[in-house]
C-alpha cells in the first residue's frame, strides 16, 4: 500500500487522501481502491472531489463534481474486474463527472 499523503491541495498539489495514500490524486487507480479500508475510500473520494472540483482557471468556475455516494459505487463498479486494477481513478472520476453523474 501506499504511505504518506497527497499533499494540502494548494501549490499545484491534489489533497490529502489518507495516511496511508502516499501519492497525488492523479496516481490513485483502482488497485489502491481495492486495498483501501472503507475509511480511506471515503478519504479518496474526498480527495478526488477537492482535486476534480476545483478551481478551473477561470475566475469562478470549478471543475465538475459528482455527489460522493455516485463516486464511491462509480469506483466500487468499475473497480470489481481484475483487468481494471490499473485504472486510474482521476480518469473515471472526471468523465463521470462531466457526463452528469457515474452509473
Amino acid at each position: 500500500m501506499l504511505s504518506g499523503c497527497l499533499g494540502s491541495g494548494s501549490g499545484g498539489q491534489a489533497p490529502n487522501a489518507g495516511a496511508r495514500i502516499g501519492v497525488s490524486a492523479r496516481f490513485v487507480d483502482c488497485a489502491d481502491w481495492r486495498k483501501s479500508t472503507p475509511s480511506e475510500r471515503a478519504g479518496i473520494v474526498d480527495a478526488l472531489r477537492r482535486f476534480a472540483g476545483g478551481p478551473t482557471g477561470t475566475p469562478g468556475l470549478e471543475g465538475a463534481k459528482l455527489p460522493d455516494d455516485k463516486a464511491y459505487q462509480l469506483f466500487e463498479n468499475e473497480c470489481r474486474s481484475g483487468f481494471a486494477r490499473h485504472f486510474k481513478l482521476y480518469k473515471l472520476y472526471t468523465r463521470a463527472a462531466s457526463f452528469g453523474g457515474g452509473r
